[in-house]
């Protein structure tokens, strides 16, 4: 007897996770491979190293997709999953339960756990200073990386001197309206990564401001920035889109919404009609669109065939309206018409020289002439070229 391996689709619930992230900093969760492949069945061979494609799916508990804060990436089913983003100030105080499951592409088995993040306040004041650059060196999931991250704030802190200092976002250039790069020479999409300190920001980081960079910008061209070169061994970055923000000077432009033109009022809750409707009959109103229609098609019928078929005058009447100066007038015509048709077939001609009989220059017999007695000499043209 033969056996056949038989693969039945599980999903195992693990215990659940709690992460506590803090509004307004950047928020880094790893899926990591390893942690599921245990919850999978091993290779059939014994001592074959189990390297499964495993792909993850994450969405809001009671909801097919995540929070609009949070996002996920995974390059290949081969690599580690990323959660990542910056947690609002709205959801701080309210669990937020993410369902994550893991797929197996290999059994189709399936593993699942939740993640429970647990959204702090900050601790401090908001950062006020918040200074956005663009690595475009870096695709997303590498700048996610902690030794990644922690050299990249490094290079800031030493160019900054601030005395707070967090990554606030981060987010790829594809989700900025990028374009996915060719690949060749291992191009990198980009990677946007927002920071703030509480200090204001230093001269090297304005100096894209001044008026010459500014031109450099406009014309495509790199600007000259003194503090490139402690990025640039690591971190190429485009001076000509930072982005440097001061929420000490921005003005609240909050207002209350007043009602008025624009504005629906609020209605209440919809009320569906009762399920006790009595059912509409359509019959009638059926037959009325077609009735009519054919009714009104039908008189009209009638009315047409009454005129072509009971209306007619007929010749005789006709002949007995007309003047009988005009009938003869009319007779003649026809009665010339057909005399000159009947002459016209009867008409002799003078035959060109070509049709006429010769004699042939070798035998001396005659020879017939072209035409035939049966020709029809209605269809011989008038005049005939001589050759």
């Amino acid at each position: 007897s033969f056996c056949f391996p038989v693969y039945t689709i599980l999903s195992k619930v693990h215990s659940d996770r709690n992460v506590y992230p803090s509004a307004g900093v950047l928020f880094v969760h790893v899926l990591e491979r390893e942690y599921f492949k245990g919850e999978f069945p091993p290779y059939p061979k014994p001592g074959e190293i189990s390297n499964d494609p495993i792909t993850f799916n994450t969405n809001l508990m009671g909801y097919p997709d995540r929070p609009g804060w949070l996002r996920y990436i995974q390059r290949t089913p081969y690599s580690d999953g990323v959660l990542y983003g910056s947690p609002t100030v709205e959801n701080v105080g309210k669990p937020t339960v993410i369902e994550i499951t893991a797929y197996n592409r290999r059994t189709f088995e399936t593993a699942r756990r939740n993640l429970i993040i647990n959204i702090m306040s900050a601790e401090d004041f908001p950062l006020p200073y918040q200074a956005e650059f663009f690595i475009r060196n870096m695709n997303v999931e590498e700048m996610l990386a902690s030794e990644v991250l922690g050299d990249f704030l490094g290079a800031v802190k030493n160019v900054w001197q601030p005395e707070r200092l967090n990554a606030i976002n981060i987010t790829s250039a594809l989700d900025r309206g990028g374009r996915v790069p060719l690949p060749i020479n291992d191009m990198k999409e980009g990677v946007y990564v927002m920071v703030g300190a509480d200090v204001p920001f230093s001269s090297c980081l304005r100096e894209v401001e001044n008026p010459q960079n500014q031109l450099r910008c406009s014309q495509e061209m790199e600007p000259l920035i003194t503090c490139d070169k402690k990025f640039r061994t690591q971190f190429h970055i485009d001076w000509c889109k930072i982005s440097l923000v001061d929420n000490t000077k921005q003005v609240s432009t909050f207002q209350e919404v007043i009602r008025g033109e624009g504005i629906l009022p609020d209605g209440g809750e919809y009320k569906p009609p009762s399920d006790t409707l009595k059912s509409r009959d359509y019959y009638s109103d059926f037959l009325i669109t077609l009735a009519v229609p054919s009714a009104i098609a039908l008189v009209l019928f009638l009315i047409l065939a009454y005129i072509m078929c009971c209306r007619r005058e007929g010749v005789e009447k006709r002949n007995m309206q007309t003047p009988d100066i005009q009938l003869v007038h009319h007779s003649a015509i026809q009665k010339s018409t057909k005399e000159l048709r009947d002459m016209s077939k009867n008409r002799e001609i003078a035959w060109p020289l070509s049709t006429l009989p010769v004699f042939h220059p070798v035998t001396g017999e005659i020879v017939p002439p072209l035409h035939t007695d049966s020709y029809d000499n209605t269809s011989m043209p008038l005049m005939q070229t001589q050759q």
